[in-house]
């Protein structure tokens, strides 16, 4: 029989656990902005680090090595300048496209009312003034709407900020924080904690090579497809739709605006050819390169890559399902790494119950 004193000490003890467990919980909850930056400077730094050692194995065949943190900074000076070198490429042409099509947009206008009133859809024309002077008005929401974009640029660019110095934090200190963590895992598991991060680091890298991959793929057919429609700038459209190939989802929808927006410049015709061309690009890419690229390079298989889009999206939205991917690559590290531990203990548990 256990005594009162026994019970009671049992009892306030789960219930502290329980308590503990709780507060955790909430305070995980209440900062998982930051957890979230966190997680992705981690996973930058994973990609990363591959490409980080590789320079640093080059370096020191040579005179001269490299230090870390000289490898780092040359990769993302190398990854500004691309970054540059795109938004030279495509916002002086983007703005040409724009200016053309708003000056073209009267006479669009005054062709789609009267195509409107010979199907007897509108009762008489309307001027553009008009139809401006119509649209709902509501000043105040307009201003918030505003100033929450304003907010949300402000704050994305902050993130941005905080994630770049972060993963360089991780790649210059991954030995120290390794071996650190390390130290609160049993030593007859950190051989398998080793193993487990090493082809995590590599499944993550390989998702990065993977997006890269696709991002290429998507940008040349976009741009073989578009150069023979006679789409102007179709260069322009085809760098739109490879960057957007790195965001789920709504990537490839802000390419096929794009594309769409262009060729509406040119005819109506055109523009319907483009969007009918871009939906069929869009469901090969979803149903068939996706999956395929990442259970080849990654070695997710295609239907754990689209439910972990599917569960990201609606866990995190558009973040969610940038991060679905890795993080699912992640996830089967550690399940096969506890089904090898489980299996390599159950000859010891055979032996003892015979």
């Amino acid at each position: 029989m256990i005594s009162d004193r026994v019970y009671t000490r049992r009892m306030l003890q789960t219930v502290f656990a329980v308590a503990g467990v709780l507060l955790l919980l909430a305070v995980l909850w209440s900062a998982r902005n930051a957890i979230l930056l966190v997680y992705i400077s981690a996973l930058i730094a994973m990609g990363i680090s591959p490409l980080v050692r590789f320079i640093e194995q080059r370096s020191s065949k040579s005179r001269w090595r490299l230090p870390r943190w000289f490898a780092i900074l040359a990769i993302y000076l190398a990854v500004v300048s691309v970054i540059v070198l795109l938004g030279l490429l495509v916002v002086p042409p983007l703005i040409t496209q724009a200016t053309q099509l708003w000056t073209k947009m009267p006479d669009e206008f005054d062709a789609f009312q009267r195509a409107m009133i010979r199907y007897r859809l509108m009762p008489r024309r309307i001027t553009l003034a008009e139809a401006v002077q119509s649209a709902p008005s509501g000043s105040t929401a307009a201003v918030g709407t505003v100033l929450g974009a304003l907010s949300s640029v402000v704050g994305g660019v902050f993130g941005l900020i905080t994630i770049l110095i972060l993963s360089f934090y991780f790649l210059l200190e991954t030995s120290e924080m390794f071996e650190y963590l390390t130290r609160f895992v049993p030593r007859r598991h950190r051989a398998d904690v080793v193993v487990a991060a090493r082809e995590a680091v590599i499944k993550v890298s390989a998702w990065l090579r993977a997006q890269a991959l696709l991002a290429g793929v998507m940008g040349a057919f976009a741009a073989i497809g578009l150069a023979f429609l006679g789409v102007p700038y179709f260069y322009v459209v085809a760098l739109v739709a490879a960057v957007g190939e790195t965001i789920p989802i709504v990537g490839p929808i802000i390419g096929g605006v794009t594309a769409v927006a262009i060729a509406l410049s040119v005819s109506p015709q055109l523009a319907l050819t483009v969007g009918i061309y871009f939906l069929i690009l869009h469901q090969l890419e979803s149903n068939i390169l996706v999956p395929k690229i990442m259970e080849r390079r990654v070695g997710v298989s295609p239907v754990a890559v689209m439910i972990a889009l599917l569960v990201g999206g609606e866990l995190w939205g558009l973040i969610g399902a940038i991060l679905a991917i890795p993080t699912a690559a992640i996830v089967s590290v550690i399940i096969e790494d506890v089904a090898a531990h489980v299996a390599r203990r159950e000859p010891h548990f055979e032996k003892d119950t015979a």
